[in-house]
Formats: C-alpha cells, structure tokens, sequence
C-alpha cells in the first residue's frame, strides 16, 4: 500500500456525511486537505478540529459546486502551495423528493442535476489538467450510488444523475488512460447521514423511517473503502466499488426486521 501522507486532498460538500468521514480518515492519515462546502462556519469548525488533533494543515474554502464560475475562481484562487492537488473526492451530492417522475418538482430536478452531474464535472475538468500538467500519480474518487444501477419508483431523477457519475468515471478513466491518473466510483446503498433529511426537506421522522428494522452502512464505511482506494498502489486502480448493508441487495430489495 502507498501512504497518502502530505498529500493534497480535495473533498466537496465535506461539511457532513461521508465528506466530513473522509475528511477525518485523511487528516488521521497524515494528509492535507482542502475541504469545500456552502456552509462556511460548519466546514472551518471542522478544519479547526482537524488540524487540532491530527496536526495536519487544513483549508476550507467556502463552495457552492453549482457554480460552474464559483467552481473556476476557487481553483485558481488557491494558494501556490495548495495548487497541486492529488486527490479529488467528488462527494457533493444530493436527493430530493420521492415523487413520481410525472408529478416531480422541477426546481429539485436542478439542483439534483447542478450539483450530482454538473458539480462533478466543473471540479473534474478543473482539477484534472492540473493533475496531468504537474506530472501526479492523481486519483479521482467519486461518489455514486447503487441507485446509478438499480432505478427505483419515486427516484427516476436522482438515480440517472448517479448512473451519469458511473458512466463519466468510465469515460474518465479511459480519457486518462495514458497518464499515471486513477478513477475509482463508490456506489455506496443505505448509509444513515443527513441524507434522507434533505430528500424529505427536513421532516426528520420520515427520513428515520428510512433506516427502521435495518443496519445502514455509516459515513465512516464509506471513508475507510475510500482511503483504501486511495491507499492501493500506484499500479492498482480500484475502478468500482458497490457496498451494501448486508440486508440490502438493491435500492429498493431490503430486508427489515420487524419491531
């Protein structure tokens, strides 16, 4: 295994979940991180805390990935000694409703879109050529979903946005093929975050009932598998991950226990 010490990593929507996760398992790593996410407060507290108790160096910088101008401006703002990033975590990423397709919101639509597929892409093309211009070993993970695989009713929207993350790792790794860059997809099932709060916009009792009668997989499940991708060596490219509570074989075949 390689170490992914004193490496620049850059981790979006890092402010919870399995950004915050990752974030954790490379600062403990040893590695240095630039953590974007909107919530300036939340993600300066964590760096704090980071740098606290690992004594590494840690950057947030305030992001909305949606902003294809925003995204341009703070790649290039960064600091000489920041600028050559090694790893990129796609992570910024979100769901919203459970409507049919034909009675679904639109504006949840765009953000779905914005942020799972185009967020993705304005960081991709921006980090990438940095990558391959400053001659890095990079690795790009990013953050899918088995729903990028198995469609279910109610999510037609969010599950082609992360079978769109699957299908640009693909092409990215072909894109990136002569060059020492790795591309690695996690698709991860149920994983109790704030996940399901955002898709049920705050109503904390729906979203609990979501994880009723079954183990989720946890934000730090995630971050181990994605440290250890990012640990293989050189010559090893982990291309795709698929994890699962053990109870769950698709988005929607679930085993639950009754109370």
């Amino acid at each position: 295994m390689q170490t992914v010490k004193n490496k620049i990593v850059f981790i979006s929507g890092a402010s919870s979940g399995i950004g915050k996760a990752c974030a954790e398992s490379f600062a403990q790593a040893g590695a240095k991180i630039i953590l974007c996410a909107r919530n300036t407060k939340k993600i300066q507290e964590i760096a704090n805390a980071l740098t606290a108790q690992y004594q590494t160096e840690v950057l947030a910088i305030p992001l909305d990935v949606q902003e294809k101008h925003a995204v341009t401006n703070a790649i290039d703002s960064l600091p000489a000694e920041w600028q050559a990033i090694d790893i990129l975590v796609n992570n910024a990423g979100l769901s919203l409703g459970l409507e049919k397709l034909q009675q679904g919101d639109i504006a949840d639509w765009d953000a779905m879109i914005d942020t799972n597929i185009k967020g993705l892409l304005y960081l991709t093309r921006k980090i990438v050529p940095q990558m391959i211009e400053n001659k890095l070993n990079g690795h790009v993970i990013n953050i899918g979903s088995i729903a990028g695989i198995h469609a279910y009713p109610g999510g037609a929207v969010y599950c082609a946005t992360k079978s769109a993350v699957k299908v640009l790792s693909d092409g990215l790794r072909m894109d990136v093929v002569d060059t020492p860059i790795r591309v690695t997809n996690i698709q991860p099932g149920m994983v109790e975050t704030n996940f399901s709060v955002i898709r049920f916009h705050g109503d904390q009792q729906k979203a609990a009932a979501v994880y009723d009668g079954i183990q989720p997989l946890t934000a730090e499940d995630i971050a181990d598998i994605v440290l250890y991708a990012a640990s293989a060596p050189a010559h090893v490219q982990i291309c795709e991950v698929t994890v699962t509570p053990v109870h769950q074989a698709t988005g929607r075949v679930i085993y639950k226990e009754k109370k």
